[in-house]
């Protein structure tokens, strides 16, 4: 039973029973409903924002567990590129160099892999940018591998005609010079004997008397035998693989054109024709075009301290002949 409220009139100084209409009944209720609505939503609002339920925690707990091995394999594919940088650097600056092969380009060594609409329905799912970003890694990872691994493979077909190549290459002097006394003159800019002007000297200059043997140098075809202008009697050399050989102002050849040679055949013998100031062998190598230091293409004549003291005596003497 509600308790009974009262009040004080002033008019007949006596207390008079309140009596509520509905009106005012429904009015009471309807705020008490809208204070308790309100109170609801704001304890809702606090209970949602501040205290995740148990299935919030547990998507929370796997997303830290998925960005954890996210963060691990980010860094092994990290450590696998630095790998993968040494092996195209070792690849390029070594290997492609002992066996005279051009480098991979740079563009097709990175290769672009295309953001396709495959990335883009990566992007939708959960963790989207996440697994967009590694496996855009690893699929470039996985290109430039592919490529590393093609090279790998020429590599191997090099060096199974590398037996041939070493035959083939410059690789002892043209005339005997064991103890080094018949080095004049090295690669490099010396004075002409003749203009007695600073000029390019493209070869070496071996002293010798007029008859020594000249050696070729390495296996190859005869491609030149004859007169050649500053050169006098002269014999070209093709050993292939980009190589070539010149023998200058000889005083006689044993060669032709077409002729098949070995690596210390002699093919003819030192003499004085031509540009030249004295009887001497005027001995160039040219790999692909162009013309290299000779002194670089005698190691299967010379020691390591015997190649020293005939650099320091091509560089010393500076005496050209021609």
């Amino acid at each position: 039973m509600s308790k009974k409220k009262f009040q004080f009139n002033p008019h007949t100084l006596s207390y008079e029973q309140i009596e509520h209409t509905i009106g005012y009944k429904i009015k009471r209720s309807l705020l008490y409903f809208l204070s308790s609505l309100f109170s609801g939503i704001v304890i809702f609002f606090i209970m949602v924002t501040f205290f995740p339920s148990p299935r919030e925690r547990q998507l929370i707990q796997e997303n830290k567990k998925i960005l954890a091995q996210y963060n691990l394999l980010d860094k092994q594919l990290d450590e696998l590129s630095l790998v993968l940088a040494d092996m195209q650097q070792r690849d390029d600056n070594l290997y492609r160099v002992i066996y005279q092969a051009e480098p991979i380009p740079l563009a097709t060594r990175l290769g672009q892999v295309n953001k396709s609409a495959y990335y883009d329905q990566l992007a939708e799912m959960t963790n989207s940018q996440l697994v967009a970003d590694i496996t855009y890694k690893a699929d470039v990872l996985k290109k430039q591998m592919y490529v590393q691994s093609k090279s790998y493979d020429e590599i191997v077909q090099l060096a199974k005609e590398n037996e041939a190549r070493l035959e083939h290459i410059p690789a002892i002097q043209p005339v005997l010079n064991k103890d080094l006394k018949r080095t004049a003159s090295g690669y490099g800019w010396r004075i002409d004997p003749i203009y007695h002007t600073r000029r390019f000297h493209e070869g070496m200059d071996f002293s010798a008397p007029i008859g020594t043997d000249v050696y070729a140098t390495g296996d190859a075809t005869v491609k030149f035998s004859g007169w050649k202008s500053g050169y006098g009697n002269c014999v070209i050399l093709d050993h292939g693989f980009g190589y070539e050989t010149l023998y200058g102002h000889l005083h006689k050849s044993f060669v032709r054109a077409g002729q098949k040679v070995k690596r210390r055949d002699v093919i003819a013998l030192v003499g004085n024709t031509g540009k030249s100031t004295g009887p001497h062998l005027h001995y160039e190598v040219h790999f692909r075009g162009k013309v290299m230091n000779p002194q670089n293409y005698y190691f299967k004549d010379l020691s390591p301290e015997e190649y020293d003291r005939m650099v320091q005596l091509s560089e010393n003497t500076g005496q050209m002949f021609d």
